[in-house]
């Protein structure tokens, strides 16, 4: 598969397709061509639709993961074997839609108090600050806080695109304070050896260890603050077009899933039941 792995390589460059994008589609190829053991320029529709029965039945993937394997292998036959198939000869699993999980704002102090580590605290509260994806926050640099103009500039965020968010005044404290301790240089939240960006397996170890040091019952992951960030906003206020452009929405209807998260509203509603008359009057 040598040259047919560097002609989807070269394809993905060309297109510019994210870095983990494209390790994840030449993965997800090749364990498709393993699992048959021929090259997949010989194998066919019906191979790929076995091998989706597979995946589902045996591997037990998940919709997200199984999506995953039906992107890389539309690519491959599509634009780099140019088959002229039926697109939707490789179906997409239908996901289930689940609502996000979100903190409420007690819990999102707790779970930052539960961090001893001012880096890691600091990375955590960059995070819920801005509505940063975890990818974006470990890759910010120095350069990239804004103090005069109260803004962070997010560089190549999903889609690559960039964006600028606003930076909170209690969060350039944070900021302010870290960087006399860290001095950080370059990358703002360098790894241990300083030599590049902090790693996502970081962040995500420490948001794990810190919900449970918290006392958290829900589950949290460094995504969950980013939910957080869109849904207390619209709980206090902000209207939905802002908050699709500081999360970097490609669509607005992406940010309206909040509005089914949201429930400051729901408080000014009053349930039917409580409208009831007394069942003791009624039977008087």
């Amino acid at each position: 598969m040598g040259k047919l792995r560097q002609r989807m390589l070269d394809d993905m460059r060309i297109r510019h397709l994210a870095v983990t994008t494209q390790d994840q589609y030449l993965i997800s190829v090749g364990a498709f061509a393993k699992y048959f053991g021929r090259p997949p320029d010989t194998l066919g529709p019906e191979d790929i639709r076995a091998y989706q029965i597979y995946l589902i039945g045996e591997k037990g993937l998940s919709p997200s993961s199984l999506n995953v394997t039906v992107s890389a292998l539309r690519f491959l036959y599509c634009v780099t074997l140019q088959r002229d198939w039926d697109i939707k000869m490789i179906p997409y699993a239908r996901r289930p839609k689940k609502l996000p999980v979100v903190l409420s704002r007690d819990e999102v102090a707790q779970l930052f108090g539960a961090v001893r580590n001012l880096k890691y605290r600091t990375v955590l509260m960059t995070m819920y600050a801005a509505g940063l994806r975890v990818s974006e926050a470990t890759h910010l640099k120095v350069a990239d806080i804004d103090s005069s103009r109260m803004a962070i500039r997010v560089e190549q965020g999903k889609g690559h695109k960039d964006r600028y968010v606003m930076l909170s005044e209690r969060l350039l404290a944070q900021l302010r304070s870290y960087w006399r301790d860290y001095r950080p240089c370059g990358w703002l939240f360098p790894n241990q050896e300083r030599t590049g960006p902090l790693p996502i397996s970081t962040v995500q170890t420490v948001c794990k260890e810190a919900r449970r040091d918290a006392g958290l019952s829900k589950a949290v992951t460094p995504h969950t603050l980013r939910h957080c960030f869109a849904t207390h906003l619209l709980e206090a206020g902000t209207d939905l077009r802002t908050i699709q452009v500081l999360m970097g929405h490609r669509s607005l209807s992406t940010t309206a899933v909040y509005t089914h998260v949201a429930i400051q509203n729901l408080h000014d509603v009053r349930s039917p039941l409580d409208l009831l008359p007394d069942p003791a009057a009624v039977r008087s």
